[in-house]
């Protein structure tokens, strides 16, 4: 088993960016899959009975 090696503070800021950068291109894909599901059913998918 290896030991974890110290980021330094420049590379941990990078991965940051990049964790952050991924997470708001997932939540843009959900997002437009979200709209698209919904546009393609048709606005009365809202409109049924519970």
């Amino acid at each position: 088993m290896t030991l974890p090696t110290q980021l330094t503070p420049e590379e941990a800021r990078r991965r940051r960016k990049r964790s952050v950068a991924i997470a708001l291109v997932l939540a843009a894909l959900v997002l437009i899959f979200y709209v698209l599901t919904i546009a393609k059913l048709g606005p009365q998918v809202l409109n049924r009975p519970l």
